[in-house]
């Protein structure tokens, strides 16, 4: 559909797919980066809603930025979370589908889901997550919290662009190809 909005994940990974280390540190991305910062910039401008999950939120206002996206509408995920840090900030509690439907047929810009991994899972799961940005850095951190909550699940990507930066840092922007993700709980085999 032309002028969809589109529900993109932006973020970063290290050489062995985590985002975070098992304490949510991500002390491994403190490195000189390229000019351009990853073409960070241009990202942000192209959306104007950034979605997150409760634990990604909290950990944003422990470092200070209770307001995470500076100009832009903010949504977390939670079930738990009664008031937000920042007025700008807008708690979620309904179903990630109709969440995203909803969001669909506002008029703007694209939406950041910009983590974490149980969050995008859910989007995932039920098909409204279109498109990843990855920027692998290369490191490995050797255990952490993954890109998405694990579970047995089947979802194809197409690549639509790759880029290497000087750094050795790689960027990659995939298609999510199907809509919903086979996904299913695994029991004897």
């Amino acid at each position: 559909m032309a002028g969809k909005r589109k529900l993109i994940f932006y973020g970063a990974t290290s050489v062995d797919g985590f985002i975070a280390r098992l304490d949510g540190s991500v002390d491994w991305l403190d490195r000189p980066q390229p000019k351009g910062d990853y073409g960070m910039a241009a990202f942000y401008r192209s959306v104007d809603t950034v979605v997150l999950g409760r634990k990604t939120y909290d950990f944003a206002v422990k470092h200070g930025m209770a307001d995470v996206a500076p100009g832009k509408k903010t949504y977390v995920f939670t079930r738990t979370l009664k008031t937000a840090a920042s007025p700008r900030v807008s708690l979620v509690t309904e179903d990630p589908n109709a969440f995203a439907e909803r969001l669909r047929k506002e008029k703007g810009k694209n939406i950041w889901l910009m983590g974490g991994a149980e969050l995008l899972a859910s989007f995932l799961d039920c098909g409204q997550a279109d498109e990843f940005i990855l920027h692998v850095i290369p490191t490995m951190i050797g255990e952490g919290i993954p890109l998405v909550a694990p579970r047995h699940r089947d979802v194809a990507l197409k690549l639509l662009e790759n880029k290497k930066f000087p750094d050795d840092s790689l960027r990659l922007r995939y298609a999510v190809r199907s809509g919903k993700a086979r996904s299913s709980v695994r029991g004897d085999e």
